[in-house]
């Protein structure tokens, strides 16, 4: 390693050993609470527990019966906050420090375009980043799978769940990475662009957060049930908490039109409205991955024409 690389890494080196350090701790984290979970479940205390949304209650008691998550939940609370992370501390300060110190000029001075300057600081931290997020996202999903997906557990639409672990991880990740660098090259100070990264990465992140529970970018699945026939069970389902009533025409309304949940009083409403069928909509597990490879684009997408932007910048902005 030598030259503009060595820079580079000289630059880059205590917040890459920061994130190492971070790693070591989360994952040595994750082999303790994992282990005790597993010995939570192979005690046989959760044998009679189902999957599906209701709590699993302790016998005589009737109190939940759950695992320890919570330490689980702070994994994916920070890989969700992650790219707010790396784009603060790592992309505004990338090439925004030079600029701001006047550093760069020296640099280039020595025969090194721009473009080589840029390459080789971004390239570094894309690495590290993508090596960072990728792993932690893997910690995440190796604790996880033993509860997920139970009453007893976390299921794939928590939060933390959802947001905190697979690819999305990783294009977020960059993404904070890519904003920061862009703003540190806009932005006189560092200080300034550190702040203008902040704004701009939470709230993308709150806005994902958002179309998430809008179902706006996924829509849900519409479940139908003919007469009065029950719906089937929830299972892994996450519902909308929308439920409703069908027409013959095939309009859709308000489930309280007919307050009933079963019986002879809701086969009345039913007829004397002209009610056929029952619907609620929900997402299925499945559409876990439709979530995840959504958000993989967006914020991928935005990624690379942040990138880009830079790329175009350099040669008015240094």
């Amino acid at each position: 390693m030598k030259g503009s690389l060595w820079l580079a890494w000289r630059q880059q080196r205590v917040p890459a050993g920061i994130g190492a350090a971070a790693l070591v701790v989360a994952a040595a984290l994750a082999a303790h609470f994992r282990s005790g979970m597993l010995d939570a479940l192979h005690s046989g205390l959760f044998d009679h527990c189902g999957t599906g949304p209701l709590y699993c209650t302790r016998s005589g008691t009737g109190l939940p019966l759950l695992l320890d998550v919570e330490p689980l939940k702070y994994l994916g609370a920070l890989n969700i906050v992650l790219p707010v992370v790396i784009g603060v501390f790592w992309g505004a300060p990338l090439l925004g420090r030079d600029r701001e110190l006047g550093t760069h000029r020296m640099v280039l001075a020595q025969g090194v375009s721009r473009r080589q300057w840029f390459a080789s600081r971004f390239a570094l931290a894309v690495a590290a980043t993508t090596a960072l997020s990728g792993l932690l996202a893997g910690v995440f999903a190796w604790w996880w799978r033993p509860a997920a997906d139970r009453s007893y557990g976390l299921f794939w639409y928590d939060d933390t769940a959802l947001s905190g672990s697979g690819p999305r991880v990783v294009a977020a990740a960059l993404f904070g990475l890519a904003a920061g660098t862009l703003l540190g090259l806009l932005a006189r100070r560092v200080l300034a662009a550190m702040g203008l990264t902040l704004l701009t990465t939470g709230v993308l992140t709150l806005l994902l957060e958002w179309t998430h529970r809008t179902r706006l970018l996924v829509p849900p699945h519409t479940y139908v049930s003919a007469g009065i026939t029950p719906k089937a069970p929830m299972g892994e389902k996450w519902s909308t908490g929308t439920y409703g009533l069908i027409t013959a025409s095939g309009r859709h309304d308000d489930v309280l039109n007919c307050p009933y949940p079963s019986g002879s009083q809701l086969r009345e409403c039913m007829t004397a409205h002209g009610y056929v069928a029952r619907f609620y909509e929900a997402s299925p597990a499945g559409d876990y991955w439709a979530f995840q490879w959504t958000d993989t684009a967006v914020l991928g997408g935005l990624a690379v024409l942040f990138t880009v932007f830079t790329v175009l910048l350099l040669r008015r902005r240094v």
